[in-house]
């Protein structure tokens, strides 16, 4: 069994029971020779005797008792005799003698006797006779160097209240035992370095030169016993910095450049968390401000939260203090950052049940109960056998409050050397076993000890690390996977599940069994391009060459891959038909078909309706023999497949949860986010739209399509029908229905990326939309080797939106492109008539009822150019060129707040969630789907759009994420289009729903209540800051009065009747 919160270690060490001698038949009398001799020793040493003669008669007793047992010191009253030597001034060198003699010869068989007198002998040490201090001193190191390791607590304790003594003899001894403990059980020590660190520092200041020297020797020993190799470097300057503490600053700024990568445990954090509090205390706030980030990063990377309990009222408070007291922002953020990872450690204690302590009489008793049961024979009412199992309580009460339970310890070193004195090999053995077993269900929750020992056939138990780039995604953690069962990967965007799973499946994970002895498959329903027109039947055999033709169209048939050309899945047609529930039907029939032992699903149900996920739900359940490695932000699919969670833990470990989604969040309540849409962890903003002339309420129509039908080229019937309907600033509809209905085509049309063959859509000139792909990393895949920063830059520095460029709706086609080169017959100004062709478009200006715009004529100056309605353009052909023309003054509009520099933009990428290292410093290729799909919301919301529109958004973001998008859409002051199987996450925020069915559109639901808008609320603000820094002032234009605005018009009237323009720069 396991060490809990611990990962099992390979033994640094053997074990055996080479000088343990069991008792072969239970002997409740000892022999009478043996008797007679310690009781002669004990006679003779209860007169003054040479030191010599003491030691050769106190050996010599030693030796009879490792002969005859323990209960020889009892039956011949010897520990009587000891206890009254101890007590007469002119017989305690003797009893110190014989002390150290049992110590070094008998071991195990006299350590419950002893050490029970170490207070006594700790006394002695202060003697006013140097002989009588010397054998003391000697008695008390060889009881510390000869014990059992895991009993070193109580021993300790009693050595604590000897450095708390008045007497510097005593403190000074006392320091040097704690050290030779460290030093001698360095492992067993360590669990014990909280309780002896403030006892140890306070010695070192104490006013006796000799008591400061044995505590700095005791402190550098006590820090020895780390095994963190990121702070053992630190170790003499930690110490240095305790003595003087003008080092403080210095000991921060060293361990401030360390990059903790080890395991943070309670020794580690006894050692550190002295100089961080005193870091607290320095004047300077670089130091407190590292002092936050060290805090922050060693918390990140504790194993057990309990470990950081001791250190939590003393820590937190003044983190706290200083989140708010520090008058840099900067600095304040990371104290704040700082405290949030100590308080997720609180709630972690406060959340999960404890586990329970066992004091000593609850474990005696423990012992008892197991010794009636397992060893019939034990001599239960033998004194010494008493004597002998309360220390043993003594040391697995111990053991247990630090949740050690490793087998071999407790067999081969805490229990059955102390039980050889009473029965055979056997009985200890077994009376151990049920012991660890019975003490490790009582002492631990429930549910930790059910995760513990899960039954099943072991297919991976491996531990590894795991990085990507710079960062340490995983440190030295347990993956333990068993045959049939299914797990769920939860953890935040970026944590390194897909990188988790790439490295499975790539066999870059260590310790991981290989592929010709564990086959992994990464099943995933992206077809590669060069892949996407083969037909299904030769996709498959391609993939899996080692199978049957017969077999692949065997199996293809079970998944519903029919030779029946009207099927929705005929299987001799391209793959490139499908959809995406039978591209992943046909994932899983490929992984199938290779005899896979564990699937690697990565968001599986991303593009499936209601159906095709019932159907993957299904089928996963169905496989017993197959293991599941499953990643998906759908959290009803969780609960309903998984049988156990893995988690991503603060700490860089994975954790194993047995249960589904449900069970897990009520052992871990602050995993709740996973089922609410709530942005209390992280949340978005998403830029205002700004005015649209003519739109003085937010539910007046800014775009609308009326009887549109579209046909996709090559085929008969049309794909959408007759599609009517409207969109607001108010909006907030989810376009729902089946895989293949119809609803990315609308939205396509929506935006205008393609135009209806039939019907009109009518946009606001000035309107701009926001569109994310359903496959939104198609937005960023050209750019991967980009910044996010420096793809928004790219995008939109031109002046528009270069992706929009390149929407086949945008493009002008040969066609298109032959009627703009058309001869027109036009009127000049002056009555005249002549042939032109028009070469650009130049601007734009409002008229009456419609837009002018500014023609430049070919083989013409621009002196010559003229002003044409749209309504003419559109009929000249040149309709594309005035929506080109349209979007780049509406995206001049809304660009004109804020320049395109990378100040501003990383500060759009941060308000989307995404942090400024992956903003401006990782290029897009590094980064997570979720962090994508953060990245192209960002770039699509540059332009401050006035509506925006999703396809399929959930995919890709974890629960907080989707929280936040869905906080943003709350507060969004333009309207919103979702597409989304996620019935959750539509239903929280649409009350509007247009049905697509059957390539026919019908809209449901409660159109968004209407609201006027705040012309002052959107006004320009009086000041704008440019990325270097500089305030401007804001122009703003007067506004006039009733009287001004009449003087102006009848001014206008005038010009117009003299034939001069009427819209002079004097108005």
């Amino acid at each position: 069994m396991a060490a809990a919160g611990e990962e099992k270690k390979a033994l640094q060490k053997s074990y055996s029971f080479d000088n343990v001698s069991f008792s072969q038949v239970d002997l409740h009398e000892v022999d009478i020779k043996y008797i007679g001799a310690i009781q002669k020793a004990m006679t003779t040493l209860s007169a003054e005797l040479a030191n010599d003669m003491a030691v050769f008669t106190a050996d010599d007793m030693a030796k009879t008792v490792k002969q005859a047992g323990p209960r020889s010191l009892i039956q011949s009253g010897a520990m009587d005799t000891l206890k009254k030597l101890l007590a007469d001034p002119a017989t305690k060198q003797n009893a110190h003698t014989v002390i150290a003699s049992l110590a070094t010869t008998c071991n195990t068989l006299a350590e419950p006797l002893i050490v029970p007198l170490l207070p006594e002998l700790l006394k002695d040490v202060a003697h006013k006779k140097a002989e009588i201090r010397t054998t003391a001193e000697g008695a008390i190191r060889d009881i510390c160097e000869n014990i059992c390791p895991w009993g070193c607590r109580p021993i300790l304790r009693m050595l604590y209240e000897g450095v708390k003594e008045t007497k510097w003899q005593v403190k000074a001894v006392a320091c040097k035992s704690i050290g030779s403990i460290a030093e001698k059980m360095p492992e067993a020590f360590a669990r014990c370095l909280p309780e002896a660190m403030p006892v140890v520092s306070e010695a070192m200041w104490d006013t006796k030169a000799d008591v400061k020297n044995a505590a700095a020797d005791c402190m550098a020993k006590c820090c020895d016993a780390v095994s963190n190799r990121d702070i053992k470097p630190f170790v003499p300057a930690l110490i240095s910095a305790i003595k003087n503490p003008d080092e403080v600053s210095e000991t921060v700024h060293k361990l401030s450049s360390t990059v903790f990568v080890q395991s943070v445990d309670s020794p580690a954090l006894a050692i550190t968390v002295p100089i961080l509090l005193r870091g607290c205390q320095e004047k300077k706030t670089e130091i407190k401000r590292k002092v936050a980030v060290i805090v922050d990063n060693m918390s990140k990377l504790i194993d057990e939260p309990k470990e950081a309990k001791p250190f939590l009222p003393a820590l937190m408070p003044e983190i706290e203090r200083l989140a708010k007291e520090i008058s840099d922002p900067e600095a304040r953020t990371v104290c704040n950052k700082a405290l949030k990872t100590l308080t997720n450690i609180q709630t972690a204690i406060a959340e999960n049940e404890a586990a329970k302590a066992m004091p000593p009489d609850v474990c005696l008793a423990a012992i008892l109960e197991v010794a009636s049961a397992t060893t019939p024979n034990a001599p239960m009412s033998d004194p010494t056998f008493s004597a002998f199992i309360e220390y043993i309580a003594s040391t697995i009460s111990s053991m247990i409050n630090d949740l050690f339970f490793d087998e071999f310890e407790w067999k081969f070193v805490a229990v059955c050397p102390f039980l050889a004195p009473f029965m055979a090999e056997s009985d200890a053995t077994a009376l151990c076993q049920t012991l660890l077993t019975r003490c490790f269900k009582e002492a631990m929750p429930k549910d930790v000890a059910e995760d513990d020992d899960d039954e099943g056939e072991d297919l991976c138990n491996c531990e590894f690390s795991l990085g990507y780039g710079a960062k340490i995604l995983l440190n030295n953690t347990r993956l333990h996977l068993k045959r049939g069962m299914r797990y769920g990967v939860c953890g935040y965007n970026g944590c390194g599940k897909s990188t988790l799973m790439r490295a499975i499946a790539n066999g870059q994970v260590d310790n991981f069994p290989p592929p010709d002895v564990l086959k992994t498959v990464y099943v995933e329903h992206d077809i590669q391009s060069d892949q996407a027109e083969m037909t299904i039947v030769d996709y498959v055999c391609a993939m899996v060459p080692d199978v049957d033709r017969n077999v692949i169209e065997q199996k293809l048939d079970e998944f519903g891959f029919v030779d029946d050309q009207a099927a929705p899945a005929w299987r001799k047609g391209n793959v490139s038909g499908l959809s995406g529930g039978w591209k992943m039907k046909l994932a899983l029939c490929r992984a199938i078909l290779m005899n896979a032992d564990i699937l690697l699903l990565d968001e599986p149900t991303n593009h499936l309706d209601v159906k095709n996920v019932a159907w993957l739900e299904n089928f996963l359940i169905s496989q017993t023999k197959v293991t599941s490695l499953i990643i998906t932000h759908d959290s009803g699919f969780l609960d309903r497949v998984v049988t156990h969670i893995i988690h991503y833990e603060d700490n860089r470990k994975l954790k194993n949860y047995k249960g589904n989604l449900s069970a897990f969040v009520k052992r871990v309540p602050r995993a709740k986010t996973y089922y609410e849409l709530s942005d209390e962890n992280i949340s978005f903003t998403f830029p205002e739209p700004g005015l649209l002339d003519g739109i003085k309420s937010k539910g007046k129509a800014i775009i609308k399509m009326e009887n549109c039908t579209y046909t996709y080229p090559g085929r008969d019937k049309p794909t959408v029908r007759n599609v009517t309907l409207q969109a607001s600033l108010s909006s907030r509809v989810a376009v729902v229905g089946p895989n293949g209905a119809g609803k990315s085509t609308i939205i396509k049309m929506f935006c205008a990326e393609s135009k209806p063959q039939a019907g009109t859509v009518w946009r606001h000139q000035n309107m701009r939309i926001a569109y994310v792909a359903q496959h939104a990393f198609h937005h960023v895949e050209n750019h991967l080797d980009k910044t996010p920063n420096e793809y928004i830059q790219w995008r939109y520095s031109s002046g528009e939106d270069r992706e929009a460029l390149e929407q086949d709706g945008k493009k002008v086609t040969k066609e298109e492109e032959d009627n703009m080169q058309k001869v027109h017959t036009v009127r000049n100004e002056d009555g005249t008539v002549e042939k032109k062709i028009i070469e650009a478009l130049r601007s734009r200006r409002k008229a009456k009822r419609t837009y002018e715009y500014e023609v430049k004529w070919l083989n013409k100056s621009e002196e010559h150019n003229t002003w044409i309605e749209r309504e003419k353009l559109e009929e000249m052909g040149w309709a594309k060129m005035v929506q080109r023309l349209d979007q780049q003054e509406a995206l001049r509009l809304g660009l004109a707040q804020r320049p395109l520099t990378t100040k501003f933009v990383e500060k759009q990428l941060v308000d989307m969630g995404l942090e400024a290292e992956f903003a401006t410093h990782s290029r897009i290729r590094g980064l997570s789907g979720g962090q994508k799909v953060k990245v192209v919301i960002a770039g699509a919301m540059w332009n401050n759009p006035h509506i925006l529109v999703m396809d399929e958004p959930t995919n890709y973001l974890d629960r907080d994420s989707l929280g936040a998008l869905a906080g943003a859409i709350r507060k969004y002051g333009g309207g919103v289009v979702l597409i989304s199987h996620n019935r959750e996450f539509t239903e929280a925020l649409c009350p509007e729903r247009w049905v697509v069915e059957d390539g026919m559109l019908k809209r449901e639901g409660d159109v968004a209540a209407d609201e006027k808008i705040d012309l002052d609320a959107n006004q320009a603000p009086d000041e704008v800051t440019d990325s270097l820094g500089n305030v401007i002032k804001v122009k703003k234009e007067k506004k006039l009065t009733a009287r001004e605005l009449k003087k102006i018009e009848k001014k206008k009237a005038e010009r117009r009747k003299a034939g001069l323009p009427s819209d002079s720069d004097e108005d």
